[in-house]
């Protein structure tokens, strides 16, 4: 039974990088034909797919999040992380890790398992 648990800060300052860490349990994030993905979900909006690394190590990126956006993995262990930067002041959203199924590919591919979700705020 794969389950994901994020850490993190609840809080972010303005302009800075926000870093969040997913912990794999009860799989491998190497195994193959599966991605690990960031999403976000801001107050009253849709979900937001960010980005995943592949089980192969490759990244792929939201158009929307790639200039700020850096997906990281430590295999040792089973996590793998989100840098995002220059926050902006005030936004505020929920950040999921899930895993993404990966079919024709691993692009927004639609996951299958969710971590609680982590709500982080910027402010100063």
């Amino acid at each position: 039974q794969v389950q994901l648990q994020e850490t993190g800060p609840g809080l972010v300052k303005p302009s800075q990088t926000l870093s969040l860490t997913c912990t794999v349990s009860g799989g491998s994030i190497t195994t193959s034909n599966y991605a690990w993905a960031w999403i976000r979900q801001p107050p009253g909006k849709g979900l937001e797919w960010m980005g995943v690394i592949v089980y192969e190590g490759s990244t792929f990126y939201s158009p929307s999040f790639k200039s700020r956006t850096s997906i990281s993995r430590d295999t040792s262990k089973n996590q793998f992380t989100l840098q995002l930067s220059s926050v902006p002041p005030d936004d505020a959203a929920v950040y999921y890790c899930a895993r993404d199924i990966c079919g024709s590919s691993c692009y927004s591919s639609g996951s299958d398992c969710w971590a609680q979700g982590i709500q982080v705020t910027a402010s100063s």
